[in-house]
């Protein structure tokens, strides 16, 4: 089975490379808009192949993704770039979608004429407001965006840390906007069952004061991550890769990604069962008043912003 990566930048890099030694595909090929970019990216990996499962990696032209079951789009201009590294900036990564939309409009319907079949995994930020321009350029709904799950992971990271356990024992999910308006679910959070707040309180600590604590550290860790190496790129690159695998392989996997909801008119995460197509379908946990209200508005920053964007075309 064959992948694209459109975007040979560092998150392009990183998705490949994981992609690579996880053995998420039999072929990957890297796309970029410059061509030499590509080539020495696709080579550098190539050269460490013999070490992984038996992979290809190639340099292409959109052209070459004919026949690839995926393809990443990575390519756009970053938070650093685009100054959306401001923790008190209310939009966030939202900052990037003008820009980033209208590279998505040109390389979007190029990845449908190659690859008609592909399912297209938005990875560039903002990844939910783009992943809604990606449906409407591509004309179909095999659209998915990498949505929460790298912040559903970091809050777990997060939580077994505090608690001392391995983060497979903790379920702890986040949803809605990849972005400041993201939802802590955290009444069904729980490590081997065991309700957080249980655990907190025979510490003896509140569970107000572990929630600031810890959704500073995972809304803003992308932010944390740039200050000290310019970009977030593996953890999203590992991401992308487990994408991919769900998707090649037909797992219908529950994980919390973003897909089109017409209930809430945009793109954004919840759990959801992916497959070969992409989302087959969503679920909706088991939500307090509170995070129900917080999805709600999550939602609404959200149409908001394409809206703006609307406006401004």
């Amino acid at each position: 089975m064959k992948i694209g990566i459109v975007g040979a930048g560092k998150v392009g890099s990183a998705c490949a490379l994981a992609a690579l030694v996880r053995g998420s595909a039999r072929n990957i090929v890297m796309v970029d808009r410059t061509r030499k970019r590509a080539k020495a990216v696709a080579t550098d990996l190539a050269y460490g192949s013999p070490l992984c499962p038996k992979t290809s990696v190639v340099d292409g032209d959109f052209d070459d993704l004919a026949d690839a079951a995926l393809v990443m789009i990575t390519a756009g201009i970053n938070e650093k770039a685009g100054g959306a590294t401001d923790r008190n900036d209310p939009q966030g990564r939202l900052r990037l979608l003008n820009t980033n939309a209208g590279i998505y409009r040109d390389i979007v319907p190029r990845i449908v004429r190659a690859a008609p079949r592909a399912v297209i995994l938005v990875v560039t930020d903002p990844p939910d407001p783009l992943a809604d321009i990606a449906r409407i350029s591509a004309g179909h709904d095999r659209v998915l965006s990498t949505g929460t799950f790298l912040d559903s992971l970091r809050f777990r990271f997060h939580l077994a840390e505090h608690f001392d356990v391995d983060a497979n024992q903790v379920e702890a999910q986040v949803v809605g906007e990849h972005g400041v308006s993201q939802v802590f679910l955290w009444s069904s959070a729980r490590v081997a069952g065991v309700p957080i707040a249980a655990l907190a309180g025979e510490r003896g600590e509140t569970l107000d004061s572990l929630r600031g604590q810890i959704e500073k550290s995972v809304r803003f860790a992308n932010i944390t991550i740039i200050e000290g190496n310019d970009a977030s790129q593996f953890g999203i690159g590992i991401v992308a890769a487990r994408i991919a695998e769900i998707v090649l392989r037909d797992e219908r996997a529950v994980i919390p990604v973003g897909s089109f909801h017409e209930r809430f008119g945009v793109t954004l995460s919840l759990p959801s069962v992916v497959g070969q197509n992409g989302v087959v379908r969503s679920l909706e946990p088991e939500m307090s008043p509170e995070e129900k209200q917080a999805l709600l508005k999550s939602a609404a920053n959200l149409r908001k912003s394409e809206d703006r964007m609307s406006a401004t075309a």
